[in-house]
């Protein structure tokens, strides 16, 4: 949503925000869900049970197809094998071991050289993502590979945890439903096409969180999915308060990792499990977590090589290192070994899980380092990449160094202006109110002794929570 539509938006009555939200629902429900959801759902489930054999043919056979139709038909891959012919590399393309490692900065620069010659993006979903790199990405996506993505996330998020695309849903997500110096009930909207109640994660203040509650039996949710913070602020109160009248099946977290404090912490509020999830935009890792506790590989979104000192580690090798990945699912805007800076251990082969499922495991992840950033009136907000959004930045950091004041680096990239500068203070103030912002150049941002930088710093006195931790999955 573009600066001018979301003011526009702001100065609805709350009835005319939540029929925007319902309308927007229907062109994503008609985007993610169609008459082959069910097959198809149906189909994620049978691989479920599939042995190590019959992924490996599948694997091959996919990634063979992928590997050609890159080479053949996208024109950044296109280009780079061409040149390399020219120099005499006779390598074969069809060894994933003989494309080289993407950085993020190839896809940034030129976006549109990654969609395939004979996809049209005019009928692609746009995608924006700044990551946890700081680098603002443009994505594509047809609509079969939404519906293939959406179809696997309906069987191993929803259907794992006995809930179902037509029970009632709320999610804490960053999308700014309604403005941030509102102080005054309704902190959401209601999306009927999706039934979804979609809660602000700007207003999560203690004395503002009661209403959510409300809202929450309300509107007769029976499950929650959101940021692992904006659930445990809300946890945090439940038990204060002593609510017993919030209670749901499951509470599903995303974008965040989850430690476990803050498990115990939701599981106790809401009286019900919660699960785990991991992807990205990019969409070429997925994982959720089952009942027995194992972070289950989604295989048919990507394949993820571990590089450990400069090697990709072979999968018996138990070892810990970068992520490498390279995505299966969409073939029309494929990236091809990229990373992301993510890094972890996969589970060995062959380790059973409780749960009964054959699907492979990561057994390790860490990175997504971010703080949380405080305002004056007690909320703690999260999500800040938006502000990135569609900017012709390399690199950029926001860091808080009082209550009232914001830092923000930047590596400016080619079209960077008095425009971009502007559209970055407008959105700090859109999600944390009438700070005082700093707009910071820089030719490179500093980095930590992991040779990584944290997006969102928190310099406060004392500091602040980070929203997610390193941690160490137990294949059970």
């Amino acid at each position: 949503m573009s600066s001018l539509s979301l003011r526009l938006y702001h100065r609805l009555p709350s009835p005319a925000r939540s029929l925007a939200a319902t309308m927007r629902g229907w062109y994503l429900r008609w985007s993610r869900y169609g008459r082959d959801t069910p097959r198809l759902i149906a189909e994620a489930e049978e691989r479920e049970q599939w042995s190590a054999a019959q992924w490996d043919a599948w694997r091959q056979e996919r990634l063979a197809y992928l590997l050609h139709r890159a080479a053949t038909r996208v024109p950044y891959y296109r280009a780079q094998w061409a040149e390399r012919r020219r120099r005499g590399d006779r390598a074969s393309w069809e060894l994933l071991e003989n494309w080289p490692i993407l950085d993020n900065d190839r896809v940034r620069e030129n976006p549109r050289a990654f969609i395939a010659d004979d996809q049209n993006p005019r009928w692609m979903f746009t995608e924006y993502t700044s990551g946890t790199t700081g680098k603002p990405l443009v994505l594509w996506r047809t609509h079969q590979t939404m519906r293939a993505l959406y179809a696997l996330s309906a069987a191993r998020t929803r259907l794992w945890h006995g809930v179902s695309r037509t029970d009632r849903w709320a999610m804490l997500g960053g999308q700014l439903v309604v403005p941030v110096a509102k102080r005054r009930p309704p902190f959401w909207v209601w999306n009927a096409a999706l039934r979804q109640l979609y809660m602000s994660t700007y207003h999560l203040a203690p004395d503002l969180i009661p209403s959510y509650l409300d809202a929450l039996q309300r509107h007769r949710v029976v499950y929650l999915a959101g940021y692992t913070s904006s659930l445990y602020a809300l946890a945090q109160e439940v038990l204060r308060l002593d609510r017993t009248d919030v209670t749901m099946r499951v509470a599903i977290t995303s974008a965040e990792p989850l430690p476990e404090w803050q498990r115990e912490t939701i599981a106790a509020a809401f009286r019900c499990p919660v699960r785990e999830t991991y992807g990205m935009s990019e969409a070429v890792a997925w994982a959720s977590e089952c009942e027995a506790g194992t972070l289950h590989l989604w295989p048919e979104v990507g394949l993820i090589e571990v590089l450990a000192h400069g090697v990709v580690a072979a999968p018996a090798e138990d070892a810990i290192g970068e992520f490498i990945c390279t995505g299966l699912l969409n073939a029309d805007f494929p990236l091809i070994r990229c990373r992301l800076g993510d890094s972890g251990r996969l589970a060995p082969p062959g380790i059973s899980c409780g749960c009964g499922r054959t699907l492979p495991a990561l057994a390790a992840v860490e990175g997504r380092t971010n703080d949380l950033l405080l305002t004056r009136d007690g909320r703690r907000v999260a999500w800040l990449n938006p502000v990135w959004y569609g900017l012709p930045v390399r690199q950029g950091q926001i860091v808080q160094e009082t209550l009232d004041n914001i830092r923000v680096r930047y590596v400016p990239a080619t079209g960077f202006g008095a425009e971009s500068r502007h559209l970055i203070v407008q959105r700090l103030h859109e999600r944390l109110g009438p700070v005082h912002v700093v707009l910071e150049e820089v030719s490179d941002i500093p980095r930590g002794a992991n040779g990584k930088f944290r997006t969102v710093l928190c310099a406060l006195p004392g500091g602040s929570e980070r929203t997610v931790v390193a941690r160490e999955r137990g294949v059970r």
